[in-house]
């Protein structure tokens, strides 16, 4: 379930009888993509590894691309499983019995209230209150002005000198500090603050996005990184309040955010400096 929605994802492991063994769900569900993260792969796969090949083998190589990527994200949601049950949940694991409930007919009417009143809208509700204060806090960082530069580009600045460690650049890893309400406005975040920008921009042409980004000192090197940690960053703030009503406590919640950013720092930064050592960054 996490694939189409990562607090989705942690709603659904209510079904595991163990709580230890639920709690390792919950806390490693962050590492398979998203839907909200899905377009920004695409897209970079799109535009920096298969636009110089023949356009009838770009579909099979992007998919490809992009399936090693989830499978990636799998093992890596294996190996926290394993090293979560012998450290902080250790436990004897349980037995699995699965048994089938008695059919019976389905009562719409209740499916459909209680998917929209208990479920859909209680996420959306999360999402609202995330949102809109964030929104007013990316609209003053663009917007205002101290000693002739916005917020916005302090904090770039601030970053860079970190971000340039694992492959990136302090626009990308603003972006995606600022794009903790929902991951699907971390490529609209970059192209407002590269173009200086005072709202969210969106570019459909992919050539006219890559040049962009090109001009702005991406390479392969940072395509990848991007690919990375955008695979394995903090939960967006939908998912860390649903851990957290599921959990009960802010503690579980800073591990679900730990977790995935320390993996992806460590990945992100392992590569981009073998790659500088190989002199091919």
């Amino acid at each position: 379930m996490g694939f189409g929605c990562n607090a989705a994802g942690v709603v659904g492991c209510r079904i595991i009888d163990s709580p230890r063994e639920r709690m390792i769900a919950v806390l490693t569900n962050s590492f398979v993509p998203c839907n909200g993260r899905f377009p920004a792969m695409i897209a970079v796969i799109s535009m920096f590894f298969v636009s110089g090949i023949s356009s009838q083998l770009q579909s099979v190589t992007a998919a490809l691309i992009l399936l090693a990527i989830v499978v990636w994200g799998v093992m890596m949601t294996f190996l926290f499983s394993r090293l979560l049950s012998k450290t902080i949940l250790k436990g004897e694991p349980s037995s699995f019995a699965l048994e089938l409930p008695p059919y019976r007919r389905p009562q719409f009417i209740s499916v459909i209230i209680r998917s929209i009143f208990d479920r859909t809208l209680f996420v959306l509700l999360r999402a609202i209150l995330i949102a809109a204060p964030a929104g007013l806090l990316i609209w003053c960082l663009a917007n205002i002005n101290f000693y002739e530069q916005t917020l916005i580009a302090y904090l770039t600045t601030f970053l860079d000198p970190v971000a340039q460690i694992i492959g990136l650049d302090g626009v990308i890893l603003l972006a995606f500090i600022l794009g903790f309400p929902a991951n699907e406005i971390v490529i609209p975040l970059m192209l407002m603050i590269y173009l200086s920008g005072n709202n969210l921009i969106a570019i459909e042409d992919l050539s006219v996005l890559k040049t962009l980004l090109v001009d702005n000192g991406w390479t392969w090197v940072t395509a990848i990184c991007f690919l990375l940690f955008s695979l394995m960053h903090w939960p967006c703030s939908t998912t860390c309040l649903t851990i957290k009503k599921e959990t009960g406590s802010w503690k579980w919640v800073g591990w679900a955010i730990l977790l995935p950013f320390l993996s992806g720092f460590l990945c992100c930064f392992l590569f981009a400096q073998s790659m500088r050592l190989l002199g091919l960054a």
